[in-house]
């Protein structure tokens, strides 16, 4: 059997340049989906992995009991002379967290930015924030740094420009890195200046960097253990973690409800496809069976044609999504920071395999009934053409 298997399978795909015109319209089809669904799900991937690749386990978010985001939040000079010196801290940078509206660059329409008033200790806290252009602001001054994406998708945040934020006016005195992160769609500024700019009289979370991830229950437990305290601690992976769950879930539900209707007219594309291609090989087919080959090797070979025809329209759409969309910046609204987040589409190689994987099971069931209607068609009927 696997010999007729093989032979009825190698003359088909020998044959498939004859049926260049109705093969393609399977390939395309099926290529249309897998492109559609790679891309969406690489958009979610990039969100998803600007956010969680700003997150270090050894390092913490300190916010008010009860908040679920820094906008939320509010700690005290005194709170936070407590915290710092706590068993476990390295490293600390007291922080305000606002939102500015600031000219997007493509369109001119103001969109909102987040700007970070930082600590002194805040490059100590995150090592990975490194300036490519210019240099740092000076402590008390009204300068801010701003991260590459946030200076490529808003006006006014060049080097040497100067920006109005609220009342103030701002210089641009440099850009940073943050190993892809979000934080490369932020401003910072400093935390004291940032204060009386924006006529705020507490921080709105502290960073901490842990002398080791295993220090984080300690400090939790020395923060519990302090009446005066009323604020909680948050692991960094933890809290992004929910900072993109919400925005992560639309979009993949989004990209799965599409692909799922793309693929339902792929799936009708190839059935009728598949029933074309067997339809103009009935005779052929008939005296296969007529000289001994069995239905089975023969409804086997024509899911194989429909396999291996998704499977190039599988390649085909995520070499197109990968060409066009991986590394491709964008930005959006990121509705658990209310603030513009620019980010990388990822193409993984789970998406590809992932999009692969629909591309089989649409040829899968594209050529199941056309084998089973070659396959068991009556000879006799099927040799006189009917």
């Amino acid at each position: 059997m696997i010999k007729q298997i093989l032979k009825i399978s190698l003359m088909n795909l020998r044959n498939l340049p004859s049926r260049f015109g109705i093969s393609s319209v399977v390939v395309v089809g099926i290529g249309g989906v897998v492109g559609v669904l790679v891309a969406i799900l690489a958009m979610a991937s990039g969100f998803e992995s600007a956010l969680s690749s700003g997150a270090s386990s050894d390092r913490v978010i300190v916010l008010r009991d009860g908040a679920t985001d820094e906008m939320a939040s509010s700690i005290g000079p005194e709170e936070i002379a407590l915290i710092e010196i706590l068993p476990g801290v390295a490293a600390h940078s007291p922080e305000l967290y606002t939102v500015v509206d600031v000219p997007k660059m493509d369109t001119g329409t103001y969109a909102n930015l987040i700007a970070r008033g930082v600590g002194a200790g805040a490059f100590e806290v995150r090592p990975e924030i490194e300036i490519v252009e210019g240099r740092n602001f000076v402590p008390g001054r009204t300068e801010i740094i701003a991260g590459v994406k946030a200076a490529s998708e808003f006006r006014g945040l060049a080097v040497g420009s100067e920006v109005s934020l609220r009342d103030s006016t701002w210089q641009v005195v440099g850009h940073f890195e943050a190993a892809g992160s979000a934080y490369e769609s932020e401003i910072w500024l400093d935390f004291p200046a940032a204060l009386n700019a924006f006529r705020r009289f507490s921080a709105t979370s502290l960073r901490i960097r842990l002398d080791s991830p295993a220090d984080f229950d300690v400090l939790s437990e020395a923060i519990e253990a302090e009446s005066r305290l009323q604020v909680q601690v948050i692991s960094e992976p933890s809290f992004m973690e929910g900072q993109s769950v919400v925005l992560r879930q639309i979009i993949r539900s989004f990209g799965y409800a599409v692909a799922v209707i793309m693929a339902i007219g792929a799936l009708f594309a190839a059935l009728n496809t598949m029933y074309t291609a067997v339809s103009t090989r009935t005779i052929e087919i008939a005296t296969l069976r007529a000289i001994g080959f069995s239905s089975v090797p023969i409804v086997i070979s024509v899911m194989i044609e429909a396999v291996i025809l998704a499977l190039m329209g599988g390649a085909l759409g995520a070499l197109f999504s990968y060409i066009v969309f991986n590394g491709f910046t964008v930005a959006t609204l990121n509705p658990e920071a209310f603030s513009q987040v620019a980010f990388d589409f990822n193409v993984s190689t789970e998406i590809i395999y992932l999009g692969m994987t629909w591309a089989v099971v649409i040829g899968f069931f594209g050529g199941l009934l056309p084998a089973l209607s070659a396959a068991f068609i009556p000879i006799t009927a099927a040799l006189r053409g009917e």
